[in-house]
C-alpha cells in the first residue's frame, strides 16, 4: 500500500460519521461562528470552545480595564468571580482616628471636675443597692485613677495604677456595678470575658483582645481608648489548672501574658478583630492609664479561707469550735492574698492587683431592695410597660417577699429575680391588651405562690380576684 492511499484511509477514519466526537462542528462561546469560518478553537474546560479571535479581543478588552463581564454571565459552566464576594471573604478595613499634628492629648477629666468620692457613691447608690464597701472602694480608686491621669507631667512623682479585683458569689452585681460607673462617668468601657483567653498561638481569643474591644467602644480612637476602663469578668476561670501535666494555654499562661497590660506598656493590637492573625490592620495602645478592673465567683475560695481560718485555732476552753465558720455569710470578706495564691492565682498576677475587695452575697431584704428601690428597678420596668397600655400595676410588699424568698431558693442572687417575675407576668402580659376595660392589677402573695391570682380593677368598678388557672 502506497502512502498515499495511507493518507486517504486516515482522513476517511477522521471523518467518519460514526465518531461521535468529529460528528459536529465546535462552535465560539462568544461569536458562535463554527470552526469552518472562525478558524481553528481554543478547547476551555467543561467542553468549552473559544476562537483565537475572541480570546484575543478578552485579553485585550480586559487589559484596558473596560471589558464588560455581563457578556460572561449566560455562558453555561463560566463562573465569574464578583468582587463584592471577595469584600466579603476579607474583614472589612478600619478607619483609626487621626491625631492632628501639634494636638496634645485631653485627659477624661480635669483635676478640677474629677468627681469626689462620695459624689460616685451617690450616683451608684441610685442603681446598685447595698455593698456599701465595694461602692467605697471603687469610687476611691477612680478617683486616684484620673487624678492620676490628669496629673501625669505635672511633676517627677509618678502614681501607680489603682487597678481592682473584685471577689464575690454570682449575681451580687459585680458587672452591673462597674456598667453603672462607666456609664456615670462617661469613659470608653470594654466588658469582656477570661473564659475565651488562651495563649498567643492557640484557638481562642488573643490577650491584647480585651485591649481591642475598648478600642472599638472609643470608636476607634486610640487617645480616648487609652484612658478607658477594661472590666475582665470570670477572673478566677484562668486560675492555675491544679495536677495538670498538660500545657495549661488558658490558666497560668494567660495570666502570665497579661502581666504587661495591667502595669502599662505599649501593645499592637488588631482593630476591628479579636486576633492580629485577621487581615486587619494593627495599631499601637499604651495601657499605662487603662484602668483594670477584674471580677470573679472563686467557687470553693471559701473553703480555703475556712481552712486557713481552722489552723489557727487553739487548743482549750477558750478554743474556736472548728464548726464556726461553716455558717459565716461573710466570709469572702476575709480573703487573703495568700488565699487567692492557694486558689490558683499566680502572685505576680496579684501584685499587679493592689486593691482586692469582696461583695457580700445578697439575703431577702436585699433582694426586695432591688426590685423596688433602683433607679431602674424591675419592678418600674413593668409598671412603665403596663402605664403604656393605661393599666396601674402595684405589688404588695408580702407579695415582694415571697418572690425574695423563691429567689434565694435559686441560690444565682439577682438574676435569679427577672426569671421569677417573667414567669407569674406572663399571663398577665398576654391577657390584658384584651380588654381595654382593665384599669388595675395588684400582684398578691397568694399569685406568686400558685394558690391565688392577681386582683384586677376595672375601670369604675370595685375590684375582683382572678382565680388561679
Amino acid at each position: 500500500m502506497s502512502d498515499k492511499d495511507v493518507k486517504t484511509e486516515e482522513e476517511n477514519m477522521v471523518s467518519d460519521p460514526s465518531d461521535s466526537t468529529d460528528e459536529y462542528e465546535k462552535v465560539c462561546i462568544m461569536c458562535h461562528r463554527p470552526e469552518s469560518k472562525a478558524g481553528k478553537m481554543i478547547d476551555l474546560p467543561n467542553n468549552l470552545t473559544i476562537c483565537h479571535e475572541c480570546m484575543q479581543k478578552s485579553m485585550d478588552t480586559m487589559m484596558k480595564g473596560s471589558f464588560d463581564y455581563s457578556k460572561l454571565m449566560n455562558i453555561p459552566g463560566v463562573q465569574i468571580l464578583n468582587m463584592t464576594d471577595l469584600e466579603n471573604m476579607v474583614p472589612k478595613q478600619q478607619k483609626i482616628k487621626k491625631k492632628k499634628e501639634g494636638e496634645r492629648v485631653k485627659p477624661a477629666f480635669d483635676i478640677q471636675n474629677i468627681p469626689a468620692p462620695h459624689k460616685i457613691k451617690a450616683q451608684l447608690d441610685e442603681y446598685v443597692v447595698g455593698q456599701d464597701y465595694a461602692k467605697k472602694a471603687v469610687s476611691v480608686a477612680v478617683y486616684n485613677h484620673y487624678k492620676r491621669v490628669a496629673t501625669d507631667t505635672m511633676d517627677d512623682i509618678e502614681i501607680e495604677k489603682s487597678n481592682m479585683l473584685m471577689i464575690g458569689p454570682t449575681g451580687s452585681g459585680k458587672t452591673y456595678l462597674v456598667k453603672t460607673l462607666a456609664r456615670l462617668l462617661d469613659v470608653p468601657l470594654a466588658i469582656t470575658d477570661a473564659t475565651s483567653l488562651t495563649e498567643a498561638g492557640y484557638i481562642g481569643d488573643d490577650i491584647e483582645s480585651v485591649v481591642s474591644k475598648l478600642l472599638a467602644a472609643a470608636d476607634n480612637d486610640v487617645e480616648r481608648a487609652e484612658q478607658g476602663i477594661i472590666f475582665i469578668d470570670e477572673i478566677d476561670k484562668i486560675a492555675k489548672k491544679r495536677n495538670a501535666n498538660q500545657r495549661d494555654v488558658s490558666g497560668e499562661s494567660v495570666q502570665q501574658g497579661m502581666l504587661k497590660l495591667l502595669e502599662g506598656s505599649n501593645v499592637e493590637v488588631p482593630v476591628g478583630a479579636n486576633s492580629k492573625n485577621a487581615m486587619v490592620p494593627l495599631t499601637t495602645v499604651n495601657t499605662k492609664n487603662i484602668l483594670f478592673i477584674c471580677g470573679g465567683a472563686f467557687p470553693e475560695l471559701e473553703d480555703i479561707i475556712k481552712e486557713r481560718l481552722r489552723k489557727r485555732s487553739s487548743i482549750g476552753f477558750e478554743a474556736e469550735l472548728k464548726d464556726k465558720y461553716d455558717h459565716d455569710k461573710d466570709l469572702l470578706s476575709k480573703v487573703t492574698v495568700e488565699d487567692l495564691r492557694n486558689f490558683g492565682m499566680i502572685p505576680e498576677f496579684l501584685g499587679r492587683l493592689p486593691i482586692i475587695f469582696s461583695l457580700k452575697g445578697l439575703n431577702e431584704e436585699m433582694l426586695v431592695k432591688i426590685l423596688k428601690e433602683p433607679r431602674n428597678a424591675i419592678l418600674k420596668q413593668y409598671q412603665k410597660l403596663l402605664a403604656l397600655d393605661e393599666v396601674q400595676l402595684t405589688f404588695e410588699e408580702d407579695a415582694l417577699h415571697a418572690i425574695a424568698e423563691k429567689a434565694m431558693e435559686k441560690d444565682t442572687g439577682a438574676r435569679a429575680l427577672r426569671a421569677i417575675i417573667e414567669e407569674f407576668m406572663l399571663d398577665i402580659m398576654y391577657e390584658i391588651p384584651k380588654d381595654d376595660s382593665i384599669g388595675q392589677v395588684a400582684i398578691t402573695r397568694a399569685y406568686i405562690e400558685g394558690t391565688g391570682g392577681p386582683v384586677i380593677s376595672l375601670r369604675g368598678q370595685a375590684p375582683r380576684q382572678i382565680a388561679q388557672s
